[in-house]
């Protein structure tokens, strides 16, 4: 790891969002703020850049990243859409949707950000302030959650600072994220199949396209395509145990739903899936910090809607640790 530098946080303020776009032009890290979580961003263009957020994460450098855009016309410029992908982009950009499609030829993002495939992620993000720093940089911004990689996923500048302050030029404070979960990512590049479920729910993707997704990579131990994709991911410190209706004594029980008397936290006391999904990672974070060696056990939430990408998440962060 680098030496320690100095982490600044930045208003959201079109000086702080200035002060951040020069940060990122000179090869800075800067974490920002979009409608699913805190992005860790970088030049997507600068093997340097690209090559720092994986040191400040401690990330596989086999997992491709998420290059980000403040618009679909930039984003042509980086891949090749179909009839398909102008569908998904006309409906749901700007939005939680990611969509992996052929990386064009002359696009000039770092092979790092692809993992060096021929294919590339890319999202154009609806959150005021993200947008707003990707128009004044003017350019690709390669941007994972900012956390230490395969722990949970920030939703607040607190959490940002808490994980990775030292290590990377600046936090832009834009408040908390409204969806409070990743982008769902769909890949294009054959059928379209689902990679992970995430803030845009299946069914509207299906919608949009008149067809089921296919679900899940193409064969167990493909390489990556896309991020999150790993089996254990978003893990707190402590273990968990998912789909516990009885806590044992010794164990922290976050709830889901009214009948959850008891919790010591409740993603959500009505069973609202916009408010779990909201505050999923936000109790997880408080949750590992009350949990003091404990295990977490978590309630069951139905496997529908947002409760796809909040139960994917789950599963991830009980998942044995490698």
């Amino acid at each position: 790891m680098s030496d320690p530098i100095a982490t600044h946080t930045l208003p959201d303020t079109p000086e702080g969002l200035a002060h951040a776009a020069r940060l990122l032009s000179e090869g800075g890290l800067v974490a920002f703020p979009t409608e699913t979580v805190y992005g860790l961003g970088g030049d997507a263009r600068s093997d340097q850049a690209v090559a720092r957020i994986f040191e400040a994460k401690g990330r596989p450098r086999f997992n491709p990243l998420i290059a980000h855009l403040p618009d679909i016309a930039a984003a042509r410029e980086i891949a090749v859409f179909d009839d398909r992908a102008e569908r998904l982009a006309d409906a749901f950009w700007p939005g939680p949707l990611t969509l992996v499609l052929p990386l064009r030829a002359g696009a000039g993002l770092s092979p790092l950000v692809t993992a060096g495939l021929d294919s590339v992620a890319l999202r154009v993000p609806e959150h005021p302030t993200a947008r707003a720093l990707l128009r004044a940089f003017g350019g690709p911004v390669a941007a994972p959650s900012a956390n230490p990689s395969g722990r949970i996923s920030p939703t607040r500048a607190a959490h940002v600072l808490a994980g990775l302050s030292d290590r990377i030029e600046a936090v832009v404070d834009g408040g908390d994220c409204p969806v409070g979960v990743e982008s769902t990512i769909v890949s294009l590049l054959g059928a379209a199949r689902l990679l992970r479920p995430g803030g845009l729910p299946l069914e509207a993707l299906e919608a949009c396209l008149g067809a089921a997704l296919l679900i899940g990579a193409e064969g167990a131990g493909d390489r990556p395509n896309a991020p999150g994709q790993l089996a254990s991911h978003y893990a707190p410190g402590a273990a968990v145990r998912l789909n516990v209706t009885t806590p044992a004594e010794d164990e922290l029980w976050l709830g889901f739903g009214p009948d959850c008397a008891g919790a010591a936290l409740n993603l959500s006391p009505l069973g609202d899936m916009v408010e779990a999904a909201a505050k999923l990672f936000h109790l997880l974070h408080r949750a590992d910090a009350m949990a003091k060696g404990r295990t977490i056990a978590v309630a069951p939430v139905p496997d529908h809607g947002l409760g796809r990408a909040i139960n994917d998440r789950l599963r991830r962060a009980a998942a044995p640790r490698g």
